[in-house]
């Protein structure tokens, strides 16, 4: 191959890079190959099937026998690394001999590692006698700044480096090695650190609330909402009238899923998306003009907390229309339902209402039809 490389040249060939660690280097039980630095003494690698693997250096009591300590010696410390993960403090290590066990990044317990500017200068040493980029990360703490990361690639850029890749340790939730037990690694130790997370906005003791009652094809209701101080929805309590303790029970553990969501911020308008026409007994007809009938019990509480507290262009998103043309002006806030149930008054219904789901009904031909669940009706 060199010979003919010599007598004809060689184009778009690469004949002296091999990758760095991972897969190779495990097939080659390599603790690391190339010029990669060990990511650490011991480390936990991720598998792509699930589960972990704990990987501890074996190339560490070569080292220490060269650097003169005797088997007993070595032992020790080789047992302390396995325990601690560093070699930081291991009893009777020689301070001036750290720097040869300096790894990409800082142990779990340690506080040494490689510069990234080392990095950058090793690389830069072999590039000349390597025909193309060399596969390499370029290790960087997870304190790195941006600006440091800028100089990095400039610098790599100055050394005539062709090819070029950062990885700040922690930037990732989930990263191929990591210096802890598989339990999620620094980064997770880190976003726990800085409390990244879902937070639930709480009530206090004595919170304002509003209750309305509905009735479901002659099944009495009672819904409860508890609001914030700037008006938004913060919990719900749903309690039906003549049914046994199974039902009370799961629409009681419906409602109180439903307050747990809210509390930790999922909109309103994607929880009534989910329920709004939601089919299953009791349904039928009720004595609200603005809901004149609801396929459900969580249909109808959905559909009436989001006339309650959205807005009219998410109300038309859903589907939901903000006023029944068919009823008085003066019936369009559902707080003020109650008085129709005090007059026991029977409910208008227009003929663009659909009796099955309560839909809209559009006109198509002869007939009339449901644009929310295809019923029709009239002349079909």
């Amino acid at each position: 191959l060199i010979k003919l490389g010599d007598e004809y040249g060689v184009r778009n060939s690469q004949v002296t890079v091999i990758a760095p660690t991972g897969t190779i280097a495990l097939m080659m039980d390599c603790d690391t190959t190339g010029v990669e630095p060990d990511f650490a003494l011991v480390k936990i690698k991720t598998l792509v099937g699930g589960g972990t693997m704990r990987i501890v250096n074996t190339t560490v009591p070569r080292a220490l026998k060269r650097l003169g300590y005797s088997g007993p010696e070595a032992r020790a410390i080789v047992e302390y690394i396995e325990r601690e993960g560093t070699i930081e403090g291991a009893p009777g290590i020689t301070p001036e001999h750290l720097a040869v066990f300096d790894t990409a990044v800082k142990s779990t317990n340690g506080t040494r590692a490689i510069s990234w500017r080392g990095h950058v200068k090793l690389v830069a040493s072999v590039q000349p006698f390597i025909s193309g980029g060399i596969s390499k990360t370029f290790n960087m703490p997870y304190e790195a700044s941006v600006e440091e990361i800028m100089d990095a690639y400039v610098m790599a850029w100055k050394l005539g480096i062709k090819a070029f890749a950062v990885y700040r340790d922690g930037s990732k939730a989930a990263q191929p090695l990591v210096t802890v037990s598989g339990k999620g690694g620094q980064a997770k130790l880190r976003q726990s650190a800085l409390e990244v997370g879902p937070s639930r906005r709480r009530l206090p003791p004595t919170r304002g609330s509003e209750t309305h009652r509905f009735s479901i094809a002659g099944h009495d209701g009672y819904l409860t909402y508890s609001i914030y101080d700037d008006g938004t929805l913060a919990e719900i309590f749903v309690r039906m009238a003549k049914h046994g303790g199974t039902l009370a029970g799961l629409i009681d553990s419906f409602a109180i899923s439903i307050s747990v969501a809210l509390q930790y911020g999922v909109p309103l308008k994607e929880l009534s998306r989910k329920f709004i026409y939601s089919r299953y007994e009791p349904s039928g007809f009720t004595d609200n003009p603005e809901i004149q009938i609801a396929t459900s019990i969580t249909d109808y509480i959905f559909r009436y907390l989001a006339k309650r507290f959205l807005s009219p262009e998410e109300l038309e998103e859903l589907g939901i229309n903000g006023h029944n043309p068919a009823m008085p002006q003066q019936a369009a806030s559902p707080v003020d339902t109650p008085k129709l149930e005090a007059t026991k008054a029977t409910p208008v219904f227009a003929d663009s209402v659909c009796r099955v789901c309560g839909g809209m009904m559009i006109q198509t031909g002869a007939c009339k039809t449901c644009v929310q669940c295809g019923n029709a009706n009239g002349g079909c």
